[in-house]
């Protein structure tokens, strides 16, 4: 036989065997096609960014624009010269970045937060979540972009509503609290049941603390309710420490802020399980003009009954608060009452009046200095 026969020995492969091949090999080829376009895919979302947690499980702080930045300014033009001047404005300044606002380490502490939670729990979703939540237009928003941007904030999510208020989002975003320097806007969203504080600037050269989240809060009206101070406007100190006496037992009502202290406390025992507690990114302070003795027991057995922990808890007996926060050095203070916003901020403490309760009735009295704008 010719040489070009083929060997018997071998076995010739059918038509219909050499096509499955073929098909097979196609397959192959569309296989890795897939895990290329897929890696490629892949190699374009992924960040060293880290991506906001899902609404659902964070903890989202809503902070408007001119409490995150100083645009004392900005809001002169606009109220001088209107809101065309003012956009007008904000576009040819888009590329100067803006000087930091009364909540700007705040948000710095909290990203702090953030971080070393990513480290323990890198798929973990309850975290903080920032939203950049103000009345501005749109065409700002690049000027307020490229700031957030200069500073490193992890910031991803904006409402920019264009003038009207940002209220009626505020659920919308899910939001646990809520800061602002428009008192109105504040009263709204309180008066919705959402935690709010309208902030005050502080010392700029206070040295805040980069690597732990200090929260300090006041008690009745801010954590509780304020029934016990009805009755010190109404009735006097000695119905009040008889009042709290027989009743000592009895836990009072959450206030505006309790959720919030409930926040925190989460997030602390997060770092706890790790045998973190003495080294934890966040501190809290209860800072109450009761006095231990006299009126003190109820306000710890009732976060006892929350479930709650209370780093630290100083009673001042109606001493001034301004010269112990400024030992404490807080990124933020909750107080109902302005007298004690006042006393802090001469102080240079950051302080978020809580508009609620019956204090609101008392001490009218006007900062020296309005509060940062929106």
């Amino acid at each position: 036989m010719s040489g070009s026969s083929p060997d018997r020995g071998e076995p010739q492969k059918s038509a219909a065997a050499s096509k499955m091949e073929l098909a097979q090999d196609d397959a192959d080829g569309a296989e890795q096609d897939w895990e290329a376009a897929r890696a490629a895919y892949e190699s374009l979302t992924t960040t060293k960014r880290p991506r906001p947690p899902k609404p659902q499980h964070a903890i989202t702080i809503a902070v408007s624009s001119r409490a995150l930045f100083d645009m004392v300014e900005e809001r002169k033009i606009y109220e001088e010269q209107g809101l065309e001047k003012y956009v007008e404005y904000q576009q040819a300044n888009e590329n100067v970045t803006l000087k930091p606002g009364p909540a700007f380490a705040f948000v710095k502490a909290v990203e702090h937060v953030n971080a070393r939670l990513r480290e323990l729990y890198p798929n973990d979703e309850e975290l903080f979540d920032i939203v950049l939540m103000t009345n501005n237009h749109a065409q700002v928003g690049v000027r307020l972009i490229n700031s957030i941007n200069h500073y490193g904030l992890l910031i991803e999510r904006f409402c920019m509503t264009g003038g009207k208020s940002p209220i009626g989002y505020l659920k919308g975003y899910l939001t646990n609290l809520y800061l602002s320097a428009d008192s109105e806007k504040v009263q709204e969203a309180i008066e919705a049941g959402i935690a709010a504080a309208t902030l005050f600037s502080g010392n700029e050269n206070v040295p805040y603390y980069d690597t732990q989240l200090r929260v300090a809060f006041d008690g009745d009206a801010v954590l509780f309710s304020d029934e016990s101070e009805i009755i010190v406007k109404e009735h006097g100190l000695d119905t009040f420490f008889e009042h709290e006496k027989i009743h000592e037992n009895t836990p009072l009502a959450q206030g505006p802020l309790k959720c919030f202290l409930e926040d925190l406390g989460r997030l602390q025992k997060k770092f706890y399980v790790k045998n973190e507690r003495l080294d934890s990114p966040i501190r809290t302070y209860l800072v109450t003009a009761r006095s231990a003795a006299s009126s003190g027991a109820r306000v710890l057995k009732t976060l006892r009954s929350w479930g709650l922990q209370i780093d630290e808890a100083l009673f001042l007996a109606g001493a001034p608060k301004g010269p112990i926060l400024a030992k404490i050095r807080p990124h933020i203070f909750f107080d109902d009452q302005m007298f004690h916003i006042e006393g802090a901020q001469q102080l240079g403490t950051i302080a978020a009046h809580v508009p609620y309760g019956i204090g609101q009735k008392y001490h009218k009295s006007k900062l020296k200095e309005s509060p940062a704008q929106n």
